[in-house]
């Protein structure tokens, strides 16, 4: 998979916006971000899953899917090595981690 492949996933998802973060590409749904490129370098994307669908990704696919380092990583940021992932595998993480956004997000704007 290239990069060109992750962002054009990420930006085929409803209320998408590419933006930038750190100096890095990332996607954001209703303000959230729930995606980043090149992060920690090129080659390599970044998604925000929940800890538990983390765990999922990362035991299926050890080579492609990893958790960040330190609190973000529990949290749930997991890092995506671009170039041995699976389209199906890197579309199912990014629907996911839009969905944890856009739904806290919603949450969010209701409890308001």
């Amino acid at each position: 998979m290239r990069a060109d492949d992750f962002r054009r996933i990420a930006l085929s998802l409803p209320d998408t916006e590419e933006s930038s973060h750190h100096g890095h590409p990332d996607f954001r749904v209703r303000g959230k971000i729930f995606a980043t490129l090149a992060h920690p370098s090129r080659g390599w994307g970044m998604v925000a899953l929940t800890p538990t669908h983390q765990t999922r990704v990362c035991r299926a696919e050890p080579e492609v899917f990893f958790p960040v380092n330190g609190a973000w990583g529990r949290g749930g940021a997991t890092h995506v090595y671009l170039r041995l992932a699976r389209l199906r595998s890197v579309r199912a993480a990014l629907k996911s981690a839009w969905t944890n956004r856009a739904m806290k997000a919603r949450r969010r704007r209701t409890s308001s």
